[in-house]
């Protein structure tokens, strides 16, 4: 077996052993995931979304209002919310963009760069919580408006893993990594933010223009080179 063969085998079998873990619910622990995946990360996609402040809430929703919790999503203690509210720009709206909890202390707006063109505006790529100088962006709720002079926001591409998890895949906080996709779509994703927090869970996040372009689900696995 010549070694292109040899290393096309080697990546099969270990797709294979992924679905495998993967069906049989074996990598709930993070630090055990980073040793068996690597250098493969799931990815999630991110529709647009918001992040409210209370005083937000009671502006949008009503006074003293709270949030319902819908469903848990990838990060541990992260949740989609029932409540939705519509964005506004200078060139248009958009309906229906989920709110996501828990409260934060400033409010956040995260689009995709396909969502700012239809508002009319020119968000920042930026990590989430930097928002100074960030795209104004108007929220509309069944009870009232808010209007940001900054909040609105391109989450740039990261992968989420604990310290036990960059170890496993030589990696480090904030360091910028490419990812590689593969499928019908596939290529190489640059500009890769890693995030490192002993609360995170092992996961990559793109938003849906980066996964309509790659050919991405949200059901896969990418893999990490350096």
């Amino acid at each position: 077996m010549n070694k292109v063969n040899r290393e096309a085998l080697v990546e099969e079998i270990t797709k294979l052993v992924i679905a495998e873990l993967k069906h049989h619910h074996m990598l709930q622990d993070t630090a055990l995931q980073g040793k068996q995946l690597a250098p493969y990360v799931p990815v999630s996609v991110s529709a647009r979304h918001v992040h409210l402040q209370q005083e937000h809430v009671d502006i949008l929703f009503g006074k003293g209002y709270q949030l319902t919790k819908d469903r848990d999503i990838s990060q541990p203690g992260q949740y989609a919310c029932q409540e939705t509210v519509t964005l506004m720009g200078p060139g248009g709206k958009i309906s229906n963009v989920r709110v996501l909890g828990p409260l934060r202390k400033q409010t956040q707006v995260e689009v995709a760069r396909s969502d700012a063109r239809v508002l009319g505006i020119s968000p920042p790529v930026r990590h989430s919580g930097d928002l100074k100088g960030s795209a104004p962006i108007v929220i509309i709720g069944p009870k009232g408006t808010v209007r940001l002079k900054e909040g609105c926001i391109i989450a740039d591409r990261h992968i989420h893993m604990t310290p036990q998890d960059a170890q496993a895949y030589g990696v480090y906080n904030s360091q910028k990594v490419s990812v590689l996709v593969e499928g019908e779509k596939g290529g190489i994703m640059n500009q890769v933010t890693i995030r490192v927090r002993d609360d995170y869970a092992l996961d990559m996040h793109i938003d849906t223009d980066d996964a309509n372009a790659f050919g991405l689900t949200g059901n896969e696995y990418v893999k990490i080179i350096l």
